[in-house]
């Protein structure tokens, strides 16, 4: 393993009374591969959010590559930084959702092209090169000039990973990236996040799919009521799991 590329401390998040982080601490290293389980409303999908700042967090630290993210301390008072300075390092992750959030009048190689033109000013020439590769490294170089409308969801998917990878993040989140689709087309998005795992990309992955995370995962993560309740080796965690809780929620799921 690498470097540190994230560290996070005492990370707090409230929305009005309800705290949905408590104070969460996690290090990622460089060619780490984590997997966030829980059970809903743990704070998984938040603390992602958080990572990127498309929520704001009310205390604690995230530093990406050393930088810190979101806010700077001036004095006593903490203040957000300006839209232009958080546009910049939401560019250091890459983030694909649940849904696909193509833009339904573009092909798949203008979707992809879009932040390679528009962010990292690339000619039109150039960010269709990248996108073609991306592309082809998902498996969907025949698609390059097909409309969202024309793809399956497993194809959107991969589109949408494609247009992530290709901004060549530092961090790449995956939040439940599986859950919007048909169970026979669950395999193809999984074998996509396997190529770049073993490609040595480092990403956080919140998933419900426990045999996956207990195979492409270098650590895993259990979180329960906004707080990292347990964490380690998957062979450990899913087959002699310290806490009662993770116990529990292994039963219930997926994972045999």
């Amino acid at each position: 393993m690498g470097k540190t590329i994230l560290d996070i401390q005492g990370l707090r998040k409230t929305y009005g009374q309800h705290e949905v982080l408590k104070g969460v601490d996690c290090m990622v290293q460089e060619g780490e591969v984590i997997s966030i389980i829980g059970s809903s409303g743990s704070g998984k999908t938040t603390m992602l959010r958080c990572i990127n700042m498309l929520e704001e967090f009310q205390g604690g630290k995230i530093s990406l590559d050393g930088e810190e993210i979101g806010y700077h301390v001036d004095g006593n008072i903490r203040r957000r930084k300006n839209e232009k300075e958080i546009a910049r390092q939401r560019a250091l992750t890459g983030m694909a959702f649940q849904q696909f959030n193509l833009f339904p009048h573009m092909t798949a190689a203008e979707n992809v092209m879009l932040g390679l033109v528009k962010v990292k000013k690339m000619s039109k020439a150039d960010a269709r090169a990248v996108a073609e590769k991306w592309l082809d490294r998902v498996g969907l170089a025949a698609r390059a000039n097909h409309y969202p409308g024309q793809l399956s969801g497993g194809q959107q998917q991969r589109v949408a990973i494609a247009r992530a990878i290709a901004m060549t993040p530092r961090l790449m989140l995956f939040d439940e990236v599986t859950s919007a689709l048909d169970p026979e087309l669950v395999g193809e998005v999984l074998q996509v996040i396997k190529g770049l795992a073993a490609d040595g990309m480092t990403m956080l992955l919140v998933t419900h799919e426990m045999r996956f995370a207990y195979e492409v995962s270098s650590r895993v993560i259990f979180m329960n009521q906004g707080v990292i309740c347990e964490e380690g080796d998957p062979k450990d965690m899913f087959v002699r799991p310290k806490t009662e809780r993770l116990a529990e929620f292994l039963k219930t799921s997926s994972f045999n």
